[in-house]
């Protein structure tokens, strides 16, 4: 049994039900306070599942933490930078009409998401780890063209399938 508090507890136990069936866990709550109940492997994803959401990432980018086995991140802006005046650094990471945070998901294959002085990031492991240095590259102050080249010069190369992974289940 797993608890946690929430800030957006609307959005967690207006889905509740549809959570409890895809993650195959027992949600309940009092107050902001969620308590998660199940195996410990289904409990640790649906906990990563619902920080997303209370992040504020979609409901259905949210659950491919438990599909695609994606990994969910929070970087806090201040732990990178020395600047006083936050609200830039977010303009930064956003973008003009949120440009420089469309091109990071596309380069990297990742969804960002910006709440407070916290960016989230959610993505495959293999692609986490140049997401995070794009991101605190930008949070430092290097030019938004450095970034997208760095992304570039290091694109993640698919891997070919050995067979040593189980198969996903159709539902």
């Amino acid at each position: 049994m797993e608890k946690i508090i929430c800030e957006k507890i609307v959005r967690i136990t207006k889905n509740r039900k549809k959570l409890e069936r895809e993650l195959g866990v027992k949600i309940d709550n009092s107050g902001k306070e969620i308590t998660v109940t199940g195996n410990p492997e289904d409990e640790y994803v649906a906990i990563k599942v619902i920080e997303a959401l209370d992040f504020g990432f979609p409901f259905s980018i949210a659950l491919l933490i438990k599909d695609e086995d994606f990994l969910f991140e929070a970087l806090n802006i201040k732990d990178h930078t020395r600047r006083k005046d936050l609200e830039s650094v977010r303009a930064r990471i956003i973008g003009k009409g949120g440009k420089t945070l469309k091109t990071l998901t596309d380069l990297t294959k990742c969804h960002f998401e910006l709440k407070g002085n916290h960016l989230g990031i959610l993505g495959e492991p293999e692609h986490m780890r140049y997401a995070q240095e794009a991101a605190i590259s930008l949070i430092r102050g290097a030019k938004q063209g450095n970034v997208y080249a760095f992304l570039e010069k290091h694109q993640v190369k698919p891997v070919f399938d050995l067979g040593l992974k189980e198969a996903k289940k159709k539902k």
